[in-house]
């Protein structure tokens, strides 16, 4: 039986789960693959801490170079995250003739283009499905299952931090910087969210899923993108009152050639499948010609749910290395030729229902003055919830409306002058409503 060599940089909490599994479901791999999956080394730089994995002598190693380049090894799995070395590690080794392995979606979404490109000129693959919606098979059922079909639009809850706060905040009516600090102390959060809040990490999953839908280049940059910190728990209470729920969601979707690729708070029906899934998990949305809607649901990050998707990339790899049909499957799903730059619909130009919460002095002329701006920016409302403050003319209460679809710089515009009026208490709060994900 033949062995394929593995080997493995970065040997952190998802590095010890993919040698758990490489170690304790050898002969199950193997029975499978019809070859062993032997690994050879694991690099990083601290090599002493316990990660609760027995390793064989002679496997451990400081030295990146014992992997890269090793004529032993066929495979190698960068899970180090981040950009530096990470790039220069992926390129070197795909430059030696081997295939790769990675869960860095942050990598593929600012140099993916570049390191597929290197992949196809030195005849060996590269393979991601860890790196959107961790244990979820999304990168394979797009590149492989949905090849039949045309795809119409990908939408997904792919953040476990975000959807976790959102869920607590919507549950227990919490605000963000509590459910932040929960989050932070049962290890879902890290200590500098950045990424995860601000939605920078779900747009580098986007900026894939688009490139896998489209047949687009992946370009990060294009993504409007927008995080949860501002989001109020009043917000909830009236979504609730509509009949909504609220998720980060990513959205990708392709109207008559041109492409919207968005992270942003949105609303959705409480009826939709997106709308129940909850706490840490994820999940991705699919509406495709011949399909229709299809929902995949799991979790999304974790030890050994991460390390599952990295196995079996490796398992697909081996098996195309056993059968010597190594770039059996395209990078991006679509051949290299018919993947262009997309055509990328300005956000200033999307159409969307949006939810809108003023902060206005308790006054009888508000709603009217607020009413006839945005009848002026050609923004049609569909229902309204005031609340009076019983405190005089003074006091600030909320003023919330849900309107019919409207396009986004006409929102803009309105909003800009609304908050200049003298009976407007605080910066307007808006959610975008989606019903036709």
């Amino acid at each position: 039986m033949k062995n394929i060599g593995i080997g493995l940089i970065g040997f952190g909490t998802i590095g010890a789960g993919v040698a758990k599994i490489l170690l304790e479901n050898k002969q199950t791999i193997s029975d499978r693959l019809g070859a062993e999956l032997e690994l050879k080394k694991i690099a990083d730089l601290d090599i002493t801490t316990d990660r609760g994995v027995t390793i064989p002598d002679g496997i451990l190693t400081t030295a990146v170079d014992e992997v890269i380049g090793n004529p032993e090894i066929d495979i190698v799995i960068e899970l180090i995250g981040g950009y530096e070395p990470a790039r220069t590690f992926v390129e070197r080794a795909l430059q030696s003739r081997q295939s790769v392995v990675t869960a860095n979606k942050a990598l593929l979404a600012k140099f993916g283009n570049e390191l597929f490109a290197t992949a196809k000129e030195n005849g060996v693959d590269l393979y991601y499905e860890a790196s959107v919606a961790g244990g979820i098979p999304i990168i394979k059922t797009m590149r492989e299952a949905l090849t039949g079909n045309q795809i119409n639009s990908v939408c997904g809850i792919l953040n476990g931090t975000c959807n976790y706060i959102l869920t607590k905040m919507g549950d227990e009516g919490a605000d963000f910087a509590e459910t932040l600090k929960t989050a932070q102390e049962l290890g879902y959060a890290e200590a500098d969210p950045t990424f995860d809040v601000e939605g920078i990490d779900t747009a580098h999953k986007l900026a894939i899923l688009t490139s896998l839908a489209f047949a687009t280049e992946i370009d990060f940059e294009k993504i409007h993108v927008e995080g949860i910190s501002d989001i109020k728990p009043v917000d909830f209470a009236f979504a609730k009152e509509f009949g909504y729920k609220i998720k980060l969601l990513a959205i990708a979707k392709n109207e008559g050639g041109r492409i919207e690729v968005r992270v942003h708070p949105t609303m959705i029906p409480k009826e939709h499948m997106l709308a129940k899934i909850d706490d840490v998990f994820n999940a991705v949305f699919v509406n495709a010609d011949a399909l229709g809607p299809s929902l995949y649901y799991g979790q999304g990050a974790g030890m050994m749910a991460t390390a599952s998707a990295v196995v079996g990339d490796l398992v697909d790899i081996a098996r195309n290395i056993n059968n010597n049909n190594l770039r059996r499957i395209p990078d991006l799903s679509f051949q290299k030729s018919r993947i262009k730059p997309g055509n990328y619909r300005p956000m200033s130009e999307i159409s969307s229902q949006y939810y809108i919460r003023f902060s206005a002095h308790d006054k009888t002329s508000v709603l009217s003055r607020i009413a006839g701006i945005l009848g002026n920016h050609k923004i049609s409302i569909a229902s309204v919830i005031q609340q009076g403050g019983g405190k005089g003319d003074t006091a600030a209460v909320p003023i919330v409306m849900q309107t019919h679809k409207a396009r986004e710089k006409n929102l803009r515009s309105a909003l800009s002058e609304i908050d200049q009026l003298d009976i407007i208490a605080a910066p307007t709060a808006v959610i975008r409503m989606e019903s036709d994900l």
